[in-house]
């Protein structure tokens, strides 16, 4: 059984509910972060990779740099075009599921999972981007 609470921020958020990891130095990223507060229907316990401990959750801080994860209790943990997929589906509108299940199925994955990694790789070029998002590539 899932208990609401009070977050932190006054919103309603799900005890015990999955949590979305980002890279908390990215304007680009937090700004997406926001944008989605803002659409979504249902909250969504949002943390900067840099303010948690990251072993409970499986993650190494260069995961945390590197991409978007989305963790949620029972489950593995997944990144990227998936992690976006997986915050969709939580959704309850059912738009928001169906887009969600589309970004994760071929072939739209096909086409979501390089175009996701390209963000990755260039979102301090992006609007609201900053140098310090960087990620360093991988040699």
């Amino acid at each position: 059984m899932v208990i609401p609470a009070m977050g932190d921020d006054g919103c309603m958020v799900r005890a015990q509910s999955a949590v979305l990891v980002y890279d908390g130095d990215c304007a680009f990223c937090q700004r997406c972060v926001d944008l989605g507060a803002r659409v979504l229907p249902d909250p969504v316990r949002c943390e900067p990779y840099q303010l948690l401990d990251l072993g409970p959750l499986g993650l190494t801080p260069e995961q945390g740099g590197a991409a978007v994860w989305w963790v949620q209790p029972s489950r593995p943990a997944v990144s990227g075009h998936r992690a976006v997929a997986a915050l969709l589906q939580a959704q309850s509108p059912w738009w928001w599921r169906a887009l969600g299940w589309l970004i994760d199925r071929p072939p739209v994955s096909w086409v979501a999972a390089p175009a996701y990694a390209w963000v990755a790789r260039n979102r301090h070029r992006l609007p609201g981007g900053t140098a310090q998002c960087r990620v360093p590539s991988a040699r």
